[in-house]
């Protein structure tokens, strides 16, 4: 027995369309969730309307419940928290967070799902994928205490590696944007707020979001001496200039990798994708990350929002998309 759901698909240049789908019913070893709220991912999901996924890419890009094929028409999206309607006993009733896209219905072998612990609010917990790439990041930085860090780019990957940095121990942290509006987030989680032009430099660690030539380069001058900078932005079909000149060797930079697709090799021995899942929820019960939800809209409304998105007249942080 099927069930009729809806679910938005990228289908051009800045624009999608809610389509139905059939959804099977659940067998022993899978879950039928009825998803209560998503989020859009601002860079990743722009890049994907505006078909700005590189075709060497497209198989490393693809979301884990993506449907058709980059650049279009896709069913992408990966921030969705809902509830088991049917399913194993221990899972039935529970809220559960979700890699899927933005869809009514669907469903997934129960072990894809992680169930969101009872402190964390349930329109909180669409971060979860944010703060996981947050906690990876971390593994790969490993930053000590008393560090010196900035961490450039306040977007929702920055400043959710800028909030899990202000818990560090006699860590200083800077949040760097030219966006003055984000000096109300730096505020909140309690850290210093500096443009690009007054940021403080000789640091030990940056860590850069901003997805930005002129970001990456004012991040290596922020550096001191054998510094890193530890690069999360993705870039997709753009081409990036890398200021590798001047004193770059002298001072014996370091520019690194972090991407979320593995576990850092820093923890891949003892952790695996669903210890990292349960430890960005579990570090969503701090209240102070609501700040990064800066707008909400209708399921019903995702058309119209995407190409808002795409078309960068939407602006803010996470989107968060209700569906009751």
């Amino acid at each position: 027995m099927t069930r009729t759901a809806r679910a938005f698909w990228f289908t051009s240049a800045a624009s999608g369309e809610l389509r139905s789908t059939e959804v099977a019913a659940p067998n022993s070893e899978e879950v039928l969730v009825r998803t209560r709220f998503s989020a859009l991912s601002r860079g990743t999901e722009s890049l994907v309307a505006r078909g700005g996924v590189p075709p060497s890419q497209y198989a490393a890009m693809r979301a884990p419940y993506q449907e058709g094929d980059f650049p279009w028409p896709v069913k992408y999206g990966y921030l969705n928290v809902g509830e088991v309607v049917a399913g194993p006993a221990e899972l039935t009733g529970r809220t559960v967070f979700c890699l899927y896209p933005h869809q009514t219905e669907y469903v997934v072998p129960a072990s894809a799902v992680t169930v969101v612990p009872d402190d964390v609010p349930a329109a909180r917990a669409v971060l979860a994928g944010t703060v996981e790439t947050a906690v990876n990041a971390l593994w790969d930085a490993a930053p000590l205490v008393g560090d010196r860090i900035a961490v450039v780019g306040a977007g929702m990957v920055g400043c959710s590696v800028a909030r899990l940095l202000s818990r560090f121990p006699g860590v200083d942290v800077q949040l760097v944007d030219p966006d003055p509006a984000r000096e109300e987030i730096a505020d909140r989680f309690g850290i210093h707020y500096a443009t690009p032009d007054t940021a403080s430099g000789d640091l030990d660690l940056v860590v850069h979001a901003s997805a930005t030539d002129a970001g990456l380069a004012r991040s290596l001058e922020l550096l001191g001496h054998e510094g890193t900078v530890v690069e999360l932005s993705w870039y997709g079909d753009r081409p990036v200039s890398v200021p590798l000149g001047e004193n770059f060797h002298s001072r014996r930079l370091t520019v690194r990798g972090s991407q979320v697709g593995t576990v850092s090799p820093a923890r891949s021995a003892r952790r695996g994708y669903r210890d990292r899942m349960a430890l960005a929820l579990r570090l969503l019960a701090d209240p102070a990350f609501d700040a990064l939800i800066t707008s909400e809209a209708s399921f019903t409304e995702l058309p119209d929002v995407v190409a808002r998105l795409a078309s960068g007249t939407l602006r803010g942080l996470a989107h968060r998309i209700t569906y009751r």
